[in-house]
């Protein structure tokens, strides 16, 4: 058979088509089935889209399925009036050609929606996600021209008669690409469940961060791995395979991944004793800052300079840390000042107390600023004035410069000096004339 006959005969369907009064029938009904599945996905968008609930990813997770939505209710509409159609005896050639090209335009865009909302789940598609779905998208339109010229038959049969040696065994590349499909989408719907189960956990507020998390991976890894299995037993592939694989990850634990495994164990350590938990600020070794993410094998601390430390879990398990929020926010900071000995020191304790209560970040309930007189210095009093802050997430330096500026303001209005290092200098024995002139020797006859 002529490999372009399935063409032909469509082309030819269509131009007889054109005599006949349900052509402009069909016509109307592709028509009616765009407007009706667009108006769908925008009225989906529009209710869902911009709530007051939703922020940020859910909104870009709603308009990506929006433009999902449009084709799908495109084909559905499609699919509804070509069955009508042929109930009713009339010619459904029109609608032959409309609803593979509303499908195919429904699986690139139900794709790329499930591969941003797995591996783009900021909003940020990256140039390696944009040169795929370019692929993708061409490899679809690829089929659908296949499928329109017949080709397709004729392509697949060739596939399953080319076989391909592997080891002892024989498959045909048609076998090789129905497995490699299967476990492609199988896992990507997989990663998208508990993707979209993180984020509903997440919203759950009677229930701990860390145990959110803790949940949210564990139910993703059980998503995987029950997507693995099935593809295995899909492909036909006997899941035994799975004592060998295990004999060899043993052995590589033994021989180099023990780090790897330690610190995978010590992150489900930490999300579990909740030691730590995201917005926490914590000190490690020489790492400082606040907690953005705890990962399974490492947590992310963000510094109040911007600077991202990437520490492993381990350290934060086997190593001492520092948490200014474990169990209370409440942090004391204290500032030092010198005054003369001239000076009333009650005057200038209460002076330095309420200079630190009018700043607006020093609590001013139940523990309330203090001053002491700390010792008689060589060049004054030392003065201590300790406060206490609720938000060290916002960092130190910034109220410690607010309490001292307010410090200053005070002592210089009720004038009271800070004294400066005075030294006095005593010349022992005669002086030596600033400019002696120095003899130079006598050189021999």
């Amino acid at each position: 058979m002529n490999p372009q006959q399935p063409l032909l005969n469509l082309i030819d369907d269509l131009t007889g088509d054109l005599q006949d009064p349900s052509l402009l029938w069909q016509l109307g009904a592709v028509v009616l089935s765009v407007l009706l599945g667009f108006g769908l996905a925008r009225l989906f968008r529009r209710r869902f889209g911009h709530g007051d609930g939703h922020t940020g990813v859910i909104e870009w997770g709603v308009e990506s399925f929006g433009r999902v939505l449009a084709p799908l209710a495109v084909v559905g509409w499609l699919w509804l009036a070509r069955v009508l159609f042929v109930k009713y005896h009339q010619h459904v050639n029109l609608l032959k050609v409309a609803l593979p090209i509303f499908g195919s335009l429904a699986v690139i865009r139900f794709t790329f929606y499930l591969l941003r909302r797995v591996f783009a789940r900021e909003g940020q598609i990256g140039a390696t996600m944009q040169a795929f779905e370019k692929v993708f998208q061409l490899l679809v339109w690829l089929a659908f021209v296949l499928y329109i010229t017949g080709l397709w038959v004729d392509v697949f049969d060739y596939m399953e008669n080319t076989i391909l040696p592997l080891g002892k065994y024989k498959v045909s590349i048609a076998d090789v690409l129905q497995a490699t499909v299967s476990v492609v989408v199988l896992l990507i719907l997989a990663m998208w469940a508990g993707a979209a189960l993180e984020e509903q956990l997440m919203k759950v507020q009677g229930m701990h961060t860390n145990l959110r998390v803790v949940v949210a991976r564990t139910a993703r890894a059980l998503l995987i791995l029950v997507a693995v299995l099935m593809s295995l037993t899909l492909v036909g592939i006997d899941l035994t395979v799975l004592s060998v694989f295990g004999g060899a990850l043993g052995v590589g634990l033994g021989l180099g991944l023990q780090k790897i495994a330690s610190n995978y164990v010590s992150g489900f350590v930490i999300l579990l004793d909740r030691s730590l938990t995201i917005g926490d600020m914590i000190t490690v070794d020489k790492y400082s800052g606040r907690v953005t993410q705890i990962n399974t094998r490492y947590t992310v601390l963000q510094g109040l300079d911007g600077v991202e430390s990437i520490v492993p879990n381990e350290m934060l398990v086997s190593g001492a840390v520092q948490n200014s929020s474990l169990s209370n926010s409440q942090l004391w900071l204290s500032t030092k000042v010198s005054v003369a000995y001239d000076t009333d020191v009650d005057q200038v304790l209460r002076l330095l107390e309420q200079a630190a209560l009018s700043v607006e970040r020093v609590l001013k309930e139940d523990k309330l600023p203090s001053a002491q007189l700390l010792s008689f210095g060589a060049d004054g009093l030392d003065l201590q004035l300790g406060f206490w802050i609720n938000d060290p997430q916002n960092g130190r330096g910034g109220v410690i410069s607010d309490v001292n500026r307010a410090v200053w303001r005070a002592l210089k209005e009720n004038n009271i000096s800070v004294p400066f290092p005075q030294r006095e200098m005593r010349i022992l024995g005669p002086a030596v004339p600033p400019f002696s002139p120095v003899e130079s020797p006598k050189t021999p006859a």
